[in-house]
């Protein structure tokens, strides 16, 4: 199944952080919080303007990015967990 996001929307699929377990506390999986960066599926056509223009988004499919702890929804399809959220949610485009 494949979603294309619609206007400035985005498809997010969230990317674990490693395991660090400091001073050998193991932490549950209840008490981590998601990760907040994600690495970007799908992108819509861009956001249209006053003036009738669509405008194209800074982001595209690949991109690693850093988001808001509550930013977007999340979607399930299949197996797999995305999150879909407006441009304006995404707070950087993590380089290297």
């Amino acid at each position: 199944m494949n979603i294309k996001p619609l206007g400035d929307r985005i498809l997010v699929k969230r990317i674990e952080e490693e395991e660090v377990h400091k001073g050998g506390i193991i932490i549950p999986d209840t008490a981590k919080e998601k990760p907040q960066q994600g690495s970007i599926v799908a992108v819509g056509s861009g956001k249209v303007n006053e003036d009738g223009n669509r405008m194209p988004l800074e982001v595209k499919a690949g991109d690693r990015v850093l988001f808001g702890k509550y930013a977007g929804s999340e979607v399930k399809i299949g197996d797999e967990e995305y999150l879909i959220m407006r441009e304006d949610d995404i707070l950087g485009i993590i380089e290297g």
